[in-house]
């Protein structure tokens, strides 16, 4: 009998150690994977917008129109994005990216293309709502016409843009205003939905 207790009080001072530097293990893996944990992340984004002055109106055989507006669009975008170590809410991101609109012509490519750059500050006010305002910088702005008339080149034009994201999903507003090779000013000011992921994700 005495010798199943030692036996038990053996094994119990055993197993104090073991959990003990278990435990510490638990913690330190825990802690290095929180400091391994990178505040920047891989951006990839996308939006489809309208708005802006018309820059050209195309006319089809059948008697339709239909015109290209400055702010109009398909963009695709990547950059990153990063979260403020000591103000987690606060998330800073940068993309580039291709914007680009065409006609309905079958026997032209039509199209006005761009390259936006976005550079905007983000306030995180819940785990899904985000709220962001920046600078949106247009370059490489050109409307070609496939040789059907006169191509137009712009000067890069910059301007304000906010936003209002729900998860991936949200509301972008754009003030901007092209400037073509006759010195003559478009309104670009353009509004539309936006789609953004990051990876990994937050």
């Amino acid at each position: 009998m005495t010798a199943f207790r030692s036996l038990i009080l053996f094994a119990s001072l055993a197993i104090i150690p073991f959990n003990k530097g278990f435990a510490q293990e638990a913690g330190k893996t825990t802690q290095e994977a929180e400091k391994k944990a990178s505040p920047v992340r891989f951006l990839l984004g996308g939006a489809l917008e309208l708005g802006g002055d018309r820059v050209a109106e195309v006319y089809f055989t059948n008697g339709n129109t239909q015109s290209v507006n400055a702010g109009q669009g398909i963009s695709i975008a990547v950059g990153a994005e990063y979260q403020v170590p000591k103000v987690e809410k606060l998330l800073l991101r940068g993309t580039v990216g291709y914007k680009y609109v065409t006609t309905a012509a079958d026997n032209a490519h039509i199209r006005l293309t761009r390259v936006p750059i976005l550079l905007t500050a983000n306030w995180m006010f819940t785990d899904k709502l985000r709220v962001g305002a920046g600078l949106a910088m247009h370059r490489g702005i050109q409307f070609n016409t496939d040789g059907l008339g006169e191509d137009v080149s712009f000067k890069g034009a910059n301007g304000p843009t906010f936003e209002i994201a729900y998860r991936g999903v949200g509301l972008m507003y754009t003030a901007m205003t092209y400037t073509d090779q006759y010195r003559k000013t478009y309104s670009a000011n353009a509004i539309g939905i936006t789609f953004s992921a990051t990876i990994p994700r937050h």
